[in-house]
């Protein structure tokens, strides 16, 4: 028994005894309880009066008092949360939790235990606080590879659009917590695993911008910060505060188009905005005598406003080929990739009543909107006719050239195997991998060898060797033509102690090899294998991709499952280290072509499908074993073993999906 009252006494939180029927007292009070409050025992006891209740705060006093009325009542467990003011002046929040009995003699009794709870209220007030003053969303989240969100604040869930969970409908919150990559742009995800990657390893916070995913399909833009840090449960996780900063990347969205238009005024005498969505076409920009500044703003249906325009202003010859050109254009078939934005030139009836040669052009905004831009052509007589016959020469000179030597190039090459191209022709260029704007900045530094041939199709070995033997053959993609070809390239001796620049000259050589796309497999099934190592195989014949990349490409369109990936998106994998910009643009369209003309090599390009330059694996013309094992059948399970696309790190994504899958 003297045991059983220590362990009440010292090691239950807060243990002390009331009595609820007369007038409410404690009658036994812990040793613990003493320490929390400062009070020793003698104070706390009074067989006429309830002591303990003037240690209540006194803005709680009405809420403990309706508390022991509660109790009172009967046998029963009952729970409040209110605040004591300690002998030493200072405030506490705590947790009583109390049991009701009645005793042998009939009388009521009360076991309580009481918790400090003020840690806890102190946090809870501190997020309140954050949410009242700077309206932010807050989520906790678990440290492992595919995050579960543990916890999620109502501006958090109103920043996602989350909706109210209906009966037979998805539920938007569940599906996110579960994976907190999934409210994650596909082209974001990469550069977010990195951040939490960082934030761990360096136990340091990190602060940025980014965008989200909302149920609904928009995007909402944040601006926040992420830290690790250690929960009550000694548990590590990831906490992370944000803002919604939406309608100020709208402004500055906004700001920078009003820019952009203020250039496009300036060339350009009428600006139309197409919105494929709405189906629909306003003026955006004509001159004050124009007939349409009367509808500028004015969105109009846009087959009717064609029709109307058409009819009313293009000359009789024009109007079947201009109504083809915005027929093709509602349709998405103008946008092909690598091209240049469709143009079309006609002839039409100006303010001033005279028929003008205009000339249009389409300038893509985003996959829905679209700007017409068109002005007047001047007419420049004798000086335009020269100019063009100049450029005819010139063009038809160089195709001269090319057609006497395939290729020319002169490097200048050091001791230590630094390279400075001092010239080459376009098809050279192409064959080390480089537009021409690229070309340009190399020829005015050295470039260690490693770096200048790393976007070439052979490999850096491959030119050592040329460099040391004299002579090498290579197998090329021309671009130009879309075929393969063969070159050699024959590099000039190197003499001791002469540091003039070597020539390599490249000739096309005969390619004996019989024509592969005329002996296609019979069996032309296509097996994917993503589990382990990436390869595809055409019936029991793999697939030999000559270019890393454009294998690389294909892995991720399969990893994408039949969604469609866009140039971006595809370039912030393929080069994660470099942004989209026209010089990645040009690299990734090669890149996309050369996946083309593989496929059609083997007669299976029907399995990629390309619109508007996004792309995807058509699922149902390939056989492949992640498909197979997400499906859930049961001669499926044994597919997946730990790994998946192993030659790329970005397929950790679906590798912590897979691994957290139930079985």
């Amino acid at each position: 028994m003297l045991n059983t009252e220590d362990i009440l006494s010292r090691q239950i939180s807060g243990f002390h005894q009331y009595r609820l029927d007369g007038p409410v007292h404690l009658t036994y009070v812990s040793l613990n309880l003493c320490d929390m409050t400062g009070y020793a025992e003698n104070e706390l006891l009074d067989e006429n009066r309830d002591l303990y209740a003037q240690l209540v705060h006194p803005a709680d006093r009405e809420q403990y008092a309706g508390f022991i009325t509660e109790l009172a009542k009967g046998a029963q467990n009952l729970a409040a949360e209110y605040r004591l003011v300690k002998k030493d002046g200072r405030v506490i929040w705590v947790r009583d939790t109390v049991s009701v009995r009645k005793e042998e003699d009939g009388t009521l009794a009360g076991d309580s235990v009481l918790t400090d709870i003020s840690d806890l209220k102190k946090e809870n007030s501190d997020l309140r606080f954050l949410n009242e003053t700077i309206p932010c969303g807050f989520m906790k989240y678990t440290c492992e590879k595919q995050p579960k969100i543990t916890y999620i604040n109502q501006k958090m869930i109103d920043i996602l659009r989350c909706p109210p969970v209906r009966e037979g409908e998805l539920d938007y919150l569940e599906m996110y917590k579960g994976n907190i990559f999934l409210m994650v742009p596909m082209e974001e995800r990469r550069r977010f695993s990195k951040y939490l990657n960082r934030v761990y390893s360096a136990d340091a916070p990190l602060a940025g911008e980014m965008a989200l995913l909302r149920c609904d399909g928009t995007r909402a833009y944040v601006s926040g910060w992420v830290i690790k840090t250690v929960n009550e449960e000694g548990v590590e996780e990831f906490q992370s505060a944000c803002m919604d900063i939406t309608a100020r990347h709208q402004m500055r969205k906004d700001a920078e188009t009003r820019r952009y238009m203020k250039a496009l005024t300036d060339v350009y005498d009428k600006i139309f905005e197409f919105n494929l969505d709405s189906n629909t076409v306003k003026c955006l920009h004509c001159e004050d005598s124009s007939s349409f500044k009367m509808f500028e703003d004015v969105p109009m249906f846009m087959e009717e406003a064609l029709d109307r325009w058409i009819l009313g202003a293009v000359e009789p010859e024009s109007r079947d080929r201009i109504r083809g050109f915005f027929r093709d254009f509602s349709q998405k078939k103008l946008y092909e990739p690598d091209a240049k934005p469709p143009q079309i030139t006609y002839t039409a009836r100006c303010s001033t009543g005279e028929m003008r040669q205009y000339r249009g052009i389409f300038i893509k905004v985003d996959d829905s909107v679209s700007y017409y831009c068109c002005r007047h052509i001047q007419e420049t007589g004798r000086e335009n006719d020269l100019q063009t016959e100049n450029d005819e020469l010139k063009q038809k000179m160089k195709d001269l050239v090319m057609q006497f030597s395939d290729g020319i190039a002169a490097f200048e090459v050091s001791a230590d195997g630094m390279v400075k191209p001092l010239y080459a022709s376009d098809n050279v260029q192409e064959f080390f991998g480089y537009t021409e704007e690229e070309w340009l900045p190399l020829t005015e530094k050295y470039t260690p060898i490693e770096t200048f041939v790393a976007y070439s199709e052979a490999a850096y070995e491959d030119f050592a060797e040329l460099l040391r033997t004299g002579e090498a053959e290579y197998t090329y993609f021309d671009y130009g033509t879309e075929t393969e070809r063969k070159i050699k390239a024959i590099c000039s001796p190197k003499e001791a102690g002469n540091s003039s620049p070597r020539y390599v000259m490249l000739y096309q050589v005969e390619d004996t090899e019989t024509d592969r796309k005329k002996n296609l497999p019979e069996n032309r099934t296509v097996t994917i294998r993503t589990f382990g190592y990436f390869d595809v195989f055409v019936g029991d014949k793999p697939i030999a991709f000559r270019n890393k990349k454009s294998k690389e490409l294909l892995a991720l369109l399969v990893d994408r499952r039949g969604g469609y990936v866009t140039s971006e998106e595809a370039i912030g994998f393929l080069w994660e280290d470099e942004p989209a910009n026209t010089v990645t643009m040009s690299r990734y369209r090669k890149v996309a072509l050369r996946l083309k003309n593989t496929l059609e090599e083997y007669g299976i390009s029907d399995i990629v499908e390309a619109v508007d330059g996004k792309r995807r694996i058509v699922m149902e013309k390939v056989q492949c074993d992640l498909y197979q094992y997400c499906t859930g059948r049961e001669e499926y399970a044994g597919l997946f073993r730990g790994s998946y696309l192993t030659n790329y790190s970005w397929g950790e994504t679906t590798l912590g999906e897979l691994s957290n899958k139930p079985e």
